[in-house]
């Protein structure tokens, strides 16, 4: 009996033990759980109905560029996209989605780098690029000697060519899209693939969208020319997505609402106006929950097409006029020592308004690829090169002989050449006789402008004396006078990178008197169209634009939006003469043209519609494409101008030709007048259809 007592068993006991254990843990997490859910409960609760949401923009039309007749010159087309928006998204994630629309699409591999491909390499083989790290650095890792870039870059470095060989063409693919992917910022759209996308692929990336995270199918837009490459170089460029926006204006395009990879206008009119012409994109709200997802879209603003512009430019008269352009300049390159000739420029211009009606540049180039020569589009070329003009800038010379008393109406000269000692005599083209201002400019004598300047500069002149002047500020008279017609100085033409010529440095007096004949500083054709202008419509410097109009954007196609802003004509300044000082020199002007003996008179005798103007011819150095062919010096060359109005008697369009290094030697092939006649016809001719 004592036995078997002893022999009882204590399991029970200690089943209640465990039992009271449990219970008591149990009620303590029960208590915990409760104290939770009353105290935080709502935070929690609050966590999981958390929502966020971030707007992601997409691109709408620009506005559309239009001729003066309201016949569209610039428009866009559409074309189907597809783009990516990170929205959060691991790296592991773009790449899987990438991979998913790879076998959806197809993706030129072309932008890819050798970078890139390092880069993909590395993420496609972690544990391959972790053995390329010896124990030693990743001892100086642990000890944090070493940084996860250092650490990065030599798995980069020490990727071999044999690595790389084991990418195929459709990792290459993959790699292309999730470059895509990874080379913008997060919640900004970026262009994965808007160049010949197929229909199918259009359709099936659609259908799988719910698949593929961050995909977007959507509608892009290209610039389209109706007039081929007509004016083309002042119409400008934009820039396609994966340029970005310039780095120097960054911070200016992003305080206006801009992402990163915007297509803006890159040059010319494009650039100019890009504010007008970009418009307000699309903006799309996406709902996310706490974990990433979108649960929901919003539209937030439907956007709005860039407004429309409406240029000065008549697109059948500027083809007209750069058809004249090219025939005459290959016809003069028939002409004996016309090798270096390889453009003209012709600007016409409402003189009373400033529009411009013609911008013509044509120049000859040679085709890197094929080595042809052929004729291309340099109407940019009007008013961003500069050349020497010679006599065409007489009629500024002579109204500033007035203005300071150096001559007066009616002042003679005997045109006997000018010697200066120790320098080559100075003469005209022939000798003149004895003649007044108005003859002067008649028969384009250098001489009579040559004693003009030195008037000008209170100089005393002898034969084969040296010359001195008294009046310091000569070159700044002569100059400051000329800049008030518009030589020398900006026309305020409403387009980027106007160049104002060049300047000679030397004031020594003898080029005093070249500067008097348009042989010292340059010009480009635009300022002499200015100039021309200035003239004819009596002493108004009348500021040149291309823009006419700004419209809304129209509501339908083949519909003009209501005009948003009218560009008014705009006097930069008014030329200090009397009426008589200017008509002596529109008289003079007009003996050019229409009086025998004129050096134009050949050439418009005949013109009905009664034209003035101007001849020019410069000495000048050749300082063109081929200018690393010759030496030290040069080859001498001749430069030709042509300014006109006309009618003479009520001037209704001002023009301005200008042939550079038009030829060597002394054979002169006309090739100004030869145009500036046929320009002047074509103009009335298109005026009376």
């Amino acid at each position: 009996m004592e036995k078997q007592k002893k022999k009882k068993s204590h399991f029970p006991f200690r089943l209640n033990v465990l039992f009271f254990s449990v219970f008591l843990l149990f009620s303590v997490l029960i208590l915990r759980l409760g104290f939770v859910q009353i105290v935080y409960g709502e935070n929690f609760k609050r966590d999981l109905e958390r929502k966020e949401d971030f707007t992601v923009s997409h691109p709408v039309p620009r506005g559309k560029l239009l001729d003066r007749d309201y016949r569209v010159i610039v428009d866009n087309v559409p074309k189907s996209a597809i783009t990516f928006t990170n929205e959060g998204f691991s790296q592991t994630e773009m790449l899987e989605t990438a991979k998913k629309l790879a076998q959806l699409i197809e993706k030129k591999p072309d932008k890819v780098t050798e970078r890139d491909k390092r880069d993909y390499w590395l993420l496609k083989n972690q544990k391959r690029a972790d053995t390329k790290i010896t124990k030693k650095e990743r001892d100086l890792y642990d000890a944090k000697k070493i940084t996860d870039q250092e650490i990065y870059k030599l798995k980069l470095d020490r990727i071999t060519e044999e690595d790389l060989k084991e990418l195929t063409a459709a990792d290459l693919e993959v790699l292309a899209i999730f470059r895509e992917f990874t080379s913008g910022y997060k919640f900004t759209s970026q262009m994965v693939k808007n160049e010949e996308v197929t229909e199918k692929e259009f359709a099936v990336v659609s259908e799988n969208l719910h698949s593929l995270p961050g995909v977007e199918t959507t509608t892009d837009w290209d610039r389209t020319y109706a007039f081929d490459h007509t004016l083309r170089s002042v119409l400008g460029k934009v820039t396609n997505y994966g340029d970005g926006l310039p780095a120097e204006q960054l911070d200016y395009f992003l305080a206006r609402g801009y992402s990163h990879n915007d297509r803006i206008g890159k040059s010319q009119l494009e650039m100019q106006y890009e504010d007008v012409l970009h418009g307000f994109k699309s903006k799309v709200k996406n709902i996310t929950d706490k974990t990433g997802s979108v649960i929901d879209t919003q539209s937030v603003f439907s956007g709005k097409k860039g407004k429309d512009l409406v240029l000065t430019i008549d697109m059948d008269l500027q083809m007209a006029i750069d058809k004249v352009v090219e025939e005459e300049l290959w016809a003069a390159k028939k002409s004996p020592g016309t090798y270096l000739s390889d453009r003209a420029y012709v600007v016409l211009m409402d003189p009373w308004t400033g529009d411009v009606l013609t911008m013509s540049g044509k120049k000859i180039v040679k085709d890197k690829d094929t080595g042809k020569v052929e004729m291309v589009d340099d109407a940019l070329g009007t008013f961003t090169t500069t050349y020497s003009v010679g006599s065409t800038v007489k009629g500024a010379t002579i109204l500033t002989g007035y203005k300071t008393g150096a001559i007066s109406p009616g002042t003679t000269f005997d045109d006997s050449g000018i010697k200066i000692k120790d320098t080559p005599i100075k003469k005209s083209y022939a000798y003149l006789g004895r003649l007044n201002e108005i003859e002067a400019l008649k028969k384009s004598s250098n001489v009579y402008m040559f004693h003009t300047a030195i008037k000008i500069g209170k100089g005393h002149y002898e034969y084969d004396k040296p010359l001195n002047f008294t009046n310091r500020m000569a070159f700044e008279t002569m100059r400051n006078s000329f800049a008030s017609f518009g030589l020398g100085t900006r026309t305020g033409i409403d387009l980027p990178n106007e160049q104002t010529g060049f300047k000679g440095q030397s004031k020594l007096p003898g080029y005093l008197l070249d500067l008097a004949i348009g042989q010292y500083d340059t010009y480009s054709a635009m300022q002499l169209a200015q100039y021309v202008s200035t003239i004819a419509n009596g002493g108004y410097r009348m500021q040149p634009h291309v823009v006419k109009q700004i419209r809304e954007p129209a509501g339908e196609k083949d519909q003009l939006g209501p005009v948003l802003r009218e560009i008014t004509p705009t006097v930069l300044n008014t030329i200090d003469v009397k009426k008589e000082w200017m008509n002596r020199v529109h008289l003079g002007f007009k003996k050019v043209m229409q009086s025998p003996g004129g050096t134009a008179y050949n050439f418009f005798s005949d013109a009905p519609y009664a034209p003035a103007g101007k001849t020019g011819t410069a000495e000048a150095f050749y300082d063109g494409p081929l200018r690393t062919n010759y030496g030290k010096v040069p080859p001498p060359v001749m430069n030709l101008s042509l300014v006109s109005y006309a009618p003479s008697s009520h001037p209704e369009v001002a023009m301005a030709v200008l042939v550079p290094w038009a030829y060597e030697g002394k054979e002169d092939n006309r090739a100004n007048l030869k145009i500036g006649r046929r320009v002047l016809d074509t103009y009335f001719q298109m005026k009376r259809k």
